[in-house]
């Protein structure tokens, strides 16, 4: 299952897309993170030294994109492929147990509680000016694009503040997307302004109410998301102390903030995977991209990378090393 974190600035995405993972990760299974927020945090909150990051898919996705289009024929080269650019028959496809594919294998590092990290990497001098980070997320919508995830799999995605996610088609790439929201009309209004956009897309979306202090946060918050709110988190001390450097386990969570992160992995197990929508709007957002900019980047027509016969799901592919 894929899961997205998104929300306004501040409201401690980061930080609940690691107490997430790891809460995941201790429950058995294999448990992917990955920081595609331009702000890279989530690897100092898993516990990951700065010299322990793995290398930054971002700035290397002309590597990651050879892998992947593997002996595809309607891939001309890794040049053509871009951020939306659907797996067809001959592309390499990734899986998460066992990680063991070049992808997992040169661009994730293992963290202390054992989860893999990946990150799409910050931005460098060399982009300042001349760049946007969406050609660092891009990363992510391939990868996501070309995994193949069973039951018991987890893939958690800490996002880009805001609703800047809506820049590609990176927001329909997941089972569950968890948005974070303080009790203020500010975190409100990003909840309003996510569904609008998510709405005509099936996206399924749950408001995980965080920095909770009192029965008034929780209806200020229910008044205003109606039954979208599945559960809040209070403000923590154990987590102030993780933000501020000192020893962290789970075991230090107050116990109704460890109940919630129990009540959203078991929301996001709950739900039914849809292979046939993932791989519907996979094409459906590729020709948009096509239409708009991708053909004339890239020179060609990639309308024809899409794979009329091609079918998304781990039941009728196959994962090529």
């Amino acid at each position: 299952m894929r899961v997205a974190f998104v929300g306004k600035g501040g409201s401690g995405k980061t930080t609940l897309s690691a107490l997430f993972a790891r809460y995941t990760a201790r429950q058995g299974g294999p448990v992917v993170a990955v920081d595609a927020d331009i702000n890279q945090h989530l690897g100092m909150v898993l516990g990951v030294e700065e010299d322990g990051l793995p290398r930054p898919m971002g700035s290397h996705l002309a590597e990651i994109k050879e892998w992947l289009r593997g002996d595809n024929p309607r891939i001309t080269s890794a040049a053509a492929m871009v951020k939306t650019t659907p797996p067809g028959r001959g592309s390499r496809l990734l899986g998460l147990d066992p990680a063991d594919d070049p992808v997992h294998a040169r661009f994730s590092a293992v963290t202390p509680e054992g989860l893999r990290l990946m990150v799409t990497g910050p931005f460098s001098e060399e982009d300042l000016g001349v760049a946007c980070y969406h050609s660092k997320v891009g990363a992510v919508e391939l990868y996501l694009n070309h995994l193949v995830d069973g039951h018991g799999e987890h893939v958690v995605v800490d996002m880009t503040a805001g609703a800047d996610s809506f820049a590609s088609g990176l927001f329909t790439r997941f089972d569950m997307t968890f948005l974070v929201a303080e009790p203020t009309r500010q975190g409100v209004g990003v909840y309003r302004q996510y569904r609008e956009y998510a709405a005509a897309y099936d996206v399924p979306l749950a408001v995980v109410g965080n920095k909770v202090q009192d029965p008034g946060d929780v209806a200020f918050l229910r008044e205003h998301v109606g039954d979208d709110l599945l559960v809040c988190l209070e403000h923590s001390a154990a987590v102030r102390a993780m933000e501020q450097g000192r020893p962290f386990t789970l075991e230090d969570l107050e116990p109704a903030n460890a109940d919630a992160l129990g009540a959203l992995l078991k929301h996001v197990d709950s739900q039914e995977k849809d292979w046939e929508r993932f791989g519907r709007q996979t094409v459906e957002f590729h020709l948009r991209n096509a239409r708009a900019w991708a053909n004339r980047a890239v020179g060609e027509d990639l309308a024809a990378q899409v794979d009329p016969d091609f079918v998304f799901g781990p039941t009728r592919v196959s994962l090529q090393r």
